[in-house]
């Protein structure tokens, strides 16, 4: 029988892909890329590997019957060690290098060509456990104001508009503002951004809306956007009304705990069409 294999980077998600795996009987096994601090879910084969030995990797799977990848988890650019290349690695450089100079969807999608390249089928996160992503609609016991929602538009067309130039997956408006957008730091970076800048038109009006979506076009295999608890923590920190969402393009980890803590904050938590 053919095995999926994870190829695991930080946090919870390679674990929830494994156990949502599992509980349909399907063989899988995790590949976890060093130094990211990808985690050993248990229970299954446990692969750590370095990026500059990805042709290993490769030779490694196929002797696994792995057929299809899932990427799954936090990823940051490596810095790649030439002590650490195979032969075989370092004959696929002049197309990862190249890349590594792209936004993260140009980089993305330069490493699904090199796994597709070499037979396997590149699945989607959402694809292996489809109830990571709420369906449209409010979340919370709070929900968005007319302003908030007004917000939440203007939000969206901003990241509609900055998406071909292949920058971030999210951004922050208050009372019509743009007070921050999501660049290649990621989004803890931008919400502190918008928590060191805490002043508002009108003090005592719309606090403000981070709105998360995927890029127009991005594929949604790899880097699909994700929020949980942490997310909640640093809008309430910015000072900020709620966090809406792409229904069915944004995943919702640990979603009892991010529902209770947006509700225990007053903030709303919105899944709507973008």
């Amino acid at each position: 029988m053919s095995v999926t294999a994870i190829i695991a980077g930080a946090g919870r998600l390679p674990g929830l892909l494994v156990k949502a795996l599992r509980a349909n009987d399907a063989p899988v096994m995790v590949a976890a890329i060093a130094g990211t601090g990808a985690e050993d879910p248990g229970g299954v084969a446990f692969m750590p590997f370095h990026v500059e030995r990805m042709a290993v990797l490769f030779d490694e799977l196929t002797n696994r019957d792995v057929t299809r990848v899932v990427f799954a988890g936090g990823m940051s650019r490596p810095a790649l060690d030439p002590a650490l290349l195979d032969p075989g690695t370092a004959a696929l450089l002049p197309r990862i290098l190249p890349a590594l100079q792209q936004g993260d969807d140009g980089l993305l999608r330069a490493v699904i060509e090199i796994f597709e390249d070499r037979g396997f089928e590149v699945m989607g996160a959402a694809d292996i456990a489809p109830a990571l992503c709420p369906g449209e609609g409010v979340l919370t016991q709070s929900a968005p104001s007319e302003q908030d929602q007004a917000d939440a538009d203007r939000a969206a067309t901003i990241l509609s508009t900055l998406g071909p130039l292949d920058l971030g997956q999210g951004a922050v408006v208050a009372q019509g503002l743009c007070l921050a957008i999501e660049t290649l730091p990621g989004t803890d970076a931008m919400l502190k951004f918008a928590a060191d800048y805490p002043r508002r038109p009108d003090p005592n009006g719309a606090r403000g809306v981070f709105v998360k979506a995927p890029k127009p076009g991005q594929d949604l295999r790899v880097d699909m956007p994700v929020i949980g608890p942490a997310t909640v923590a640093a809008a309430v920190k910015a000072g900020l009304a709620g966090i809406a969402f792409q229904a069915g393009g944004v995943m919702m980890l640990e979603q009892a705990e991010t529902v209770a803590a947006a509700d225990a904050a007053g903030l709303f938590l919105w899944s709507r069409a973008l």
